[in-house]
């Protein structure tokens, strides 16, 4: 199709404002159909005689651009007149601008991806009334005017100036860069989504004036304004204000995340355009008269993936919870599953993904935007097997990390689990099997992944002390566990696929093996190092104590299986002691988090679970909800009780991760989980845990095969009353506490048990 378009560029040189290109086109005849097929090295908007096509933002979205780029198509036929002119307008984006937090704003900085200018490529097919057709594309004719916007930058903002005028530059340059495959877009565009409307006008302690729109989000402000020739409108940006109440984004790190209009003496509605900013607040730094904030709003923007999961309950605090969580995945879903929306980094994280993958699949119809992810993630695959930590990779390579990498494995089950994908099993499948390969073949140990020291280990766990960025669980621990669990995983691939799986089966039971001689003693973790227990990590904070049995340990021998079954018991046990110890709280990072609720209940202390699931007191889930957060945060102590802050260097209040614990509030507290031979939501298993505090819990999830829902509420007489739906065509093995376990088919059930 792109067979014979050119991609032009205005140059590396001009630098005046964004460019617009620009072309004259006169059908010759009735239009019985017109189609558009467009990419990009950066993103784009499109227009005809001025009016944007589609709803599209920031296209072609984020890939991995040395090797494949999407090409988004349009159907233009109604938007056709007797004359027209077509235009694109370009900015660098993704693909030629500032991306990670090595700013590299030298002269000569080439891009992340070793571009040095953004660039289009199109192509027009006109499909006439007469049968005739017509095709031109993208060439040197096309004209270059400016624009208003004279700078865009995704962490920085827009300036926009309404007083320039509008030139005509010249004919398009046409670039002989490489280019990667053009393959129709994978993922859903990122359009814009919810509207929300300021909640206050805050005037500082400093005297700044402040929007609150009582919503951290992703996204950018729409405003009216009118004011004299010259006069400025300018904003920044921020999730938080600080403990004396003024406006805070020292945690932007190097990201500006500014947006500034020259006005003309005309009324303008006004909004970003190929940028967006993650907030909260919104500091007025200029504007002509007074603000009203009914001439305000937000517009939240992510990837337009169908909502199919709900959640309520009787305690209020974790109805927020739920709500951040929500709202984190809603941030942090654009294009590419990202760490956070607002500071110098944004970037496509595999282990934030894969402790989340379930749960997105519980909140939205994430099949297609993971479908696209994941292609990106085996295009970045390196010749040895190994996954860098961040997807679509760039001039930073984020390390090859366990629990990082193994996405490649855990995120293409999940979400063939939910859907039933079994494409994306296929496309993956080798993938996996390569990142099996990698670790097998590292260091000297065949069958343990150890000696690594470039993990990230249990990310943010505070068992190591409340200042570190690494817990104290042993990096090769977890990497030779998360060996473990990614053969296992693929392995069930295999047989999906109908593979022979026997070479993998063995290598699994040698690493339990080897696992269990190297890690465990008498049922129990045991110290494997050599040395002190010090351990050295490229990260941060290099050295920092090292614990043999921590929660995240035992919740990983645990939830991989990776005990005997005399064992269980006593590291329950175990795991309910260290919570004990630690005053009735979780100490857990990345990777502990998402487990431990779910080791519990698993193993007969879902009551120990509802504590940490109600625990108020740092670290918690609802300490944050407690502190006024809107969406999830990266640090359990992100803001301290004063009001002081965690950090400068590292702290988002809109990082998604954490909010994985709402896998375990469906799958246990609800009791809904998809069965492994029932994908799809063909068969599941419904086992509720209750608890009194709560008062009642509900959930919803439109599957593949229909709606699913179910409730518990407790009756003033101490009964349970349970409500379970199932679609026509999903089988529910049920197992409610008092009642016999029973199978059941489609359709509406009521239950009643005692407390």
């Amino acid at each position: 199709m792109f067979k014979n378009a050119k991609w032009i560029t205005a140059g590396k040189d001009f630098k005046e404002t964004l460019p617009s290109f620009q072309k004259k086109f006169a059908p010759k005849d009735e239009i019985k159909k017109a189609t558009a097929y467009m990419t990009a090295f950066g993103v784009y908007d499109f227009f005809i005689d001025g009016k944007k096509v589609g709803n599209k933002i920031m296209a072609p979205g984020w890939t991995y651009y040395t090797k494949w780029i999407q090409y988004q198509e349009y159907d233009i036929t109604d938007l056709l007149g007797a004359e027209n002119t077509l235009s694109v307008t370009l900015a660098p984006g993704w693909a030629a601008g500032f991306i990670g937090w090595q700013r590299h704003k030298e002269e000569n900085y080439p891009g992340p991806y070793g571009i040095s200018t953004s660039s289009l490529v199109a192509v027009f097919e006109i499909e006439y009334a007469d049968g005739t057709q017509e095709t031109f594309t993208t060439d040197e004719s096309w004209d270059i005017y400016t624009t208003h916007t004279l700078y865009c930058e995704i962490y920085d903002g827009q300036r926009v100036d309404y007083t320039k005028e509008i030139r005509y530059v010249g004919k398009a340059l046409v670039t002989e860069q490489p280019v990667p495959s053009l393959l129709p877009q994978k993922g859903e565009d990122i359009v814009e989504r919810e509207t929300v409307l300021p909640v206050k006008l805050i005037h500082t302690p400093k005297g700044e004036t402040v929007i609150d729109f009582g919503q951290n989000l992703a996204g950018y402000v729409e405003f009216k304004v009118k004011g004299n020739p010259g006069d400025v409108v300018a904003f920044s940006y921020g999730e938080v204000l600080d403990k004396d109440g003024n406006f805070y984004n020292a945690n932007y790190r190097t990201a500006i995340n500014e947006t500034t209009y020259i006005l003309d003496g005309q009324e303008h509605v006004c909004k970003p355009s190929l940028t967006f900013q993650g907030f909260r607040y919104v500091r007025v730094d200029s504007f002509p008269g007074e603000v009203d904030l009914n001439d305000f709003c937000a517009k939240v923007i992510y990837s337009d993936m169908k909502r199919t999961g709900h959640f309520s309950c009787g305690f209020d605090k974790l109805n927020q919870l739920y709500s951040n969580i929500v709202w984190g995945m809603r941030s942090n879903y654009i294009d590419v599953p990202t760490d956070c929306p607002q500071r110098d980094e944004r970037l496509g994280w595999t282990g934030d993904a894969q402790v989340f993958c379930r749960t997105a699949t519980l909140n939205y119809d994430v099949e297609n935007f993971f479908r696209k992810w994941l292609y990106d993630m085996t295009q970045n695959q390196n010749e040895e097997g190994g996954i860098y930590g961040v997807i679509p990779t760039f001039y930073y390579m984020a390390s090859i990390s366990t629990a990082w990498a193994d996405a490649a494995c855990v995120c293409p089950w999940e979400i063939y689990r939910a859907y039933g994908s079994k494409d994306i099993l296929e496309t993956c499948y080798p993938m996996m099997k390569k990142w099996l390969e990698y670790m097998h073949r590292y260091g000297d140990d065949e069958f343990l992944w150890v000696g690594h020291k470039n993990h990230y280990g249990d990310w943010l766990a505070m068992d190591a002390g409340p200042d570190y960025y690494l817990g104290a669980t042993q990096l090769d621990l977890i990497a030779s566990a998360y060996f473990y669990y990614s053969t296992g995983l693929t392995i069930k691939t295999g047989k999906v696929l109908g593979e022979d799986t026997t070479e993998l089966e063995a290598l699994q039971a040698n690493i339990r093996k080897a696992f269990r001689e190297a890690f465990m003693e008498n049922g129990m973790p045991k110290l494997y190092m050599k040395g002190d227990a010090l351990e050295e990590n490229h990260t941060g904070n290099r050295i920092r104590p090292v614990k043999p049995v921590t929660q995240t340990a035992i919740s990983l021998i645990l939830h991989f299986g990776l005990y005997e079954e005399e064992e269980r018991q006593a590291l329950v046990d175990k795991l309910v002691e260290l919570i004990e110890e630690f005053d009735g709280r979780m100490n857990t990072g990345f990777v502990g988090t998402p487990l431990i609720l779910r080791v519990l209940s698993d193993n007969g202390r879902a009551d120990v679970a509802f504590n940490l699931l109600l625990q108020e007191k740092n670290p918690s889930w609802l300490f944050s909800v407690n502190q006024g957060a809107t969406t999830m945060w990266e640090h359990w102590n992100s803001q301290k009780e004063d009001g002081s802050f965690w950090s400068t260097n590292m702290n988002s209040f809109n990082h998604y991760a954490y909010g994985a614990v709402y896998d375990w509030m469906f799958g246990d507290m609800v009791g809904l989980t998809v069965s492994e031979d029932g994908v799809g939501y063909e068969k599941i298993t419904y086992k509720p845990h209750t608890d009194k505090r709560i008062g009642f819990a509900q959930a919803s999830l439109d599957t593949r095969q229909g709606m699913l829902a179910a409730s518990w509420k407790y009756l003033p007489d101490d009964t349970i009353r349970y409500e379970l739906t199932l679609p026509e065509t999903t089988t529910a093995v049920v197992t409610i506490p008092g009642l016999p376990e029973r199978t059941l088919t489609g359709g509406s059930y009521v239950f009643y048990s005692k407390a």
